[in-house]
């Protein structure tokens, strides 16, 4: 049986003290969830911060993004080692605006991922098509062409703790969500194609989570479905009083 997991990415979101203020009242709002894994993404600024108040509870920390190499000059960039010296578990990659904005490659994404791993933190994997792609039924043919370039050359064991989102571009931010059975469609998909890059019992464990205006009231709806196993929130996940209630609503 997998278990439910909601991760709230913050993007470019809360000052630190804002950051802190959103995690104290998720700390009181959810402290008694333990049917459900849970995280929460904040910017790099605050992560350190958050950390100190969520450490001791049962909230993880992630982190929205890294660079896949270990030090050196990469102005403005952020190591694993780094994130994980913040307290971090997950770290998000593949995030579409990632691809969109800063023209993030398969190789790239393939890169992280492996840094990820390196350095024990638990990838949270993003895919994902346009709009255009969806009305030119291309769905299938980029997810498959995503996760192939995202898991190129990365052993079955190294990915026990790997997590993927599926998050339809379209959906994000637009508050259009795919439909359950949309999203189910496309989540079987990614579970079959998982099985066959790697084994059926592999592709059984692994946690696939639906992104795209994520809301307290389709948390539920969308948890009904087969291959879906939690949500990557984005707006919803900026009020305490909305991303606890879609954590609640989950299980």
């Amino acid at each position: 049986m997998r278990k439910p997991f909601i991760a709230g990415n913050w993007k470019m979101n809360k000052t630190i003290g804002e950051a802190c203020s959103l995690a104290n009242e998720l700390k009181r709002e959810l402290a008694d969830i333990d049917s459900c894994d849970i995280a929460i993404c904040p910017p790099f600024t605050a992560l350190s911060a958050v950390n100190d108040i969520i450490s001791s509870s049962n909230i993880a920390l992630g982190a929205q993004n890294l660079f896949w190499e270990k030090e050196g000059a990469f102005t403005g960039e952020i190591s694993p080692a780094m994130i994980k010296d913040c307290g971090c578990k997950y770290v998000i990659i593949g995030h579409s605006e990632r691809r969109k904005y800063f023209s993030e490659s398969g190789e790239i994404i393939n890169k992280k991922i492996n840094a990820a791993i390196d350095n024990n933190l638990f990838p949270i994997i993003c895919v994902g098509e346009t709009l255009s792609q969806r009305e030119n039924n291309e769905t299938f043919s980029v997810i498959e062409r995503q996760l192939k370039e995202a898991f190129e050359n990365i052993a079955q064991q190294r990915l026990k703790d790997a997590i993927i989102a599926y998050e339809p571009v379209w959906a994000i931010g637009t508050g259009k969500t795919a439909t359950p059975q949309t999203a189910q469609e496309v989540h079987e998909f990614i579970r079959q194609k998982i099985a066959q890059y790697y084994s059926a019992d592999f592709a059984q464990q692994l946690r696939l989570l639906y992104g795209g205006s994520v809301k307290p009231d389709n948390i539920s709806d969308l948890m009904k479905q087969k291959d879906i196993d939690g949500a990557l929130v984005g707006g919803a996940s900026l009020k305490a009083s909305s991303f606890s209630e879609i954590v609640k609503r989950s299980i």
